[in-house]
């Protein structure tokens, strides 16, 4: 699958720059990073609806925090077929690719897209 920078939403990355400063943000790219990788490998090991749905509605968040609409709308659209027995696992496996990709082109790019110094 081929993700263009239509994937990443520059003008919330540029907000969340404005918010925490130029050195922080790779700090905050870095801690969220991390909590994702957290987030996916308890979605890989979650095997109830309900730990399913909060391990996507967690991802859902941090997806939205870092402007990642395309994987927010991955993990929504998971969260809704958990909590309505519905399987998961097209959600599963994009948003396992998806997110890890998304998070290393925004960590690589953001300084270039928002004309960060």
């Amino acid at each position: 699958m081929n993700w263009g920078s239509d994937v990443i939403d520059w003008s919330r990355v540029s907000e969340l720059h404005e918010e925490v400063g130029d050195d922080a943000l790779g700090e905050v790219l870095e801690l969220f990073s991390s909590e994702v990788a957290e987030g996916l490998a308890r979605l890989a090991q979650a095997n109830s609806a309900t730990a399913i749905a909060a391990e996507f509605h967690f991802l859902k968040g941090a997806a939205l925090n870092l402007g990642l609409d395309e994987v927010a709308q991955i993990c929504a659209k998971g969260e809704e077929n958990a909590r309505n027995g519905v399987m998961t696992e097209a959600q599963r496996l994009a948003v396992t690719e998806q997110f890890p990709a998304s998070c290393q082109e925004l960590s690589s790019q953001w300084r270039d897209r928002i004309g960060a110094n």
